[in-house]
């Protein structure tokens, strides 16, 4: 048999946790136990939960609230369809109504995995669609998008191309309208950046953002594509993880998925409920076929702690998921005196993802993104910000007088 696990912390002051575990075990699967007749029991021990594990956390002299144990159960593959919604009501359904207990990690077996091609680009084919493979990628994003025309869209476009991204993403916040139609601004931000390629030499992709009724979502996606799009940003913790499975697996959709975090806060913060950041920004993206994921950083405005970043981080590039790996992008309140720091803890298979800290420079958009691709440079040749600021690069000076960083 073929099972997927789940790990849970659950907290209680008084509960025996083993028993605990033993209910959820029951109780997700067959439902009851010991008043089921044994010929009963024998036909129905291949769908029952197995507790693996359970480790208890007691320490001496523990406050009221702080006794927890996490625990390690087993679900039976028969149980439920190979999707991911089946999975989560099968291992987190009831249960995440039930007192202090939060989904940690899960665990997928090949048998549920073989339904997952998982993300079509991932980090090598995004790196193969640039042509970069030496360095982190840099992206920018439209910010006070709503209310633009056509042509200041393309105006703000153009200055970020120009500062030297790799990458442009819509705001999450762009949805379908009369004034910027996706298939539109797909048009005129894709010219624009083959003539912003031809002064900077870099190739560029847009990210136009995925909306509308669910049941459209395929249309518009092809929509964008026919006009050129190169790129889909998708608000996924909206629309549901099977969404972005059935579009990241479509083959008429052939260009790289980056999945947004928004309403990621509803599921992750608490210590004692919801499911974790690794969870549901790292696996669970990986998973759905997300070729680029988005997720707060642990030194911007919306900030996560560290371990946090560095789980999903480690979920979306592990070798020991049979998947391509994802690309992360650690975002929010990105500033060039923060790329050191970026790079030391997601290495070079990292985008570094800006919205106020380039179009807020002091000299300007353009200026913003110059600003990044220095601190960049610098911070792969090991030279302070500081230093090589003051070596011919204004942008990055200006940048570090106006935020901080590394000086």
């Amino acid at each position: 048999m073929s099972y997927c696990t789940a790990t849970y912390r659950l907290y209680d002051d008084k509960a025996d946790f083993r028993k605990k575990a033993e209910s959820i075990a029951v109780g997700m699967t067959v439902g009851s136990w010991t008043e089921l007749p044994q010929a009963k029991r024998e036909s129905m021990q291949k769908h029952l939960g197995q507790v693996l594990n359970v480790e208890v956390h007691e320490p001496e002299g523990a406050k009221p609230g702080e006794r927890y144990a996490d625990v390690t159960i087993a679900y039976p593959d028969v149980n439920f369809s190979k999707d991911i919604p089946a999975l989560l009501v099968t291992v987190f359904g009831k249960i995440s109504m039930d007192g202090r207990i939060k989904l940690n990690r899960l665990g997928f077996s090949d048998e549920y995995l073989s339904a997952f091609p998982g993300p079509k680009f991932g980090v090598a084919g995004i790196r193969d669609l640039l042509g970069v493979y030496d360095r982190p990628l840099l992206m920018s994003i439209f910010k006070s998008v709503i209310g633009l025309n056509m042509d200041e869209l393309r105006e703000q476009f153009v200055k970020q191309a120009l500062g030297g991204v790799d990458l442009i993403k819509d705001d999450e916040i762009l949805f379908e309208n009369e004034l910027t139609p996706i298939e539109k601004r797909v048009e005129v931000c894709l010219k624009a950046a083959e003539e912003a390629g031809r002064e900077t030499g870099k190739k560029l992709l847009y990210a136009a953002n995925l909306t509308g009724h669910t049941s459209n979502l395929k249309a518009q996606a092809l929509k964008a594509i026919h006009a050129g799009a190169n790129a889909l940003l998708f608000n996924v913790l909206s629309y549901g993880y099977d969404v972005l499975h059935e579009l990241s697996s479509d083959p008429e959709i052939t260009v790289p998925i980056a999945a947004h975090p928004a309403l990621a806060g509803a599921f992750y913060p608490s210590p004692h409920y919801g499911i974790s950041a690794s969870v549901l920004l790292g696996q669970l993206m990986r998973l759905a076929g997300a070729d680029l994921v988005l997720f707060p950083s642990p030194y911007g405005s919306v900030t996560m702690p560290r371990e946090e970043n560095m789980a999903i981080r480690d979920e979306l590039v592990t070798g020991a998921l049979p998947l391509k790996t994802s690309m992360p992008v650690p975002s929010a309140g990105i500033h060039p005196g923060l790329v050191p720091l970026i790079l030391r803890d997601f290495g070079q298979d990292v985008v570094v993802n800006a919205g106020g800290g380039i179009h807020g420079h002091p000299m300007g958009t353009e200026a913003g993104g110059r600003a990044f691709v220095q601190a960049i440079e610098a911070a792969q040749r090991s030279i302070r910000l500081a230093d090589y600021a003051e070596d011919g690069h204004p942008e990055l000076r200006a940048a570090l007088v106006a935020w901080g960083g590394e000086r």
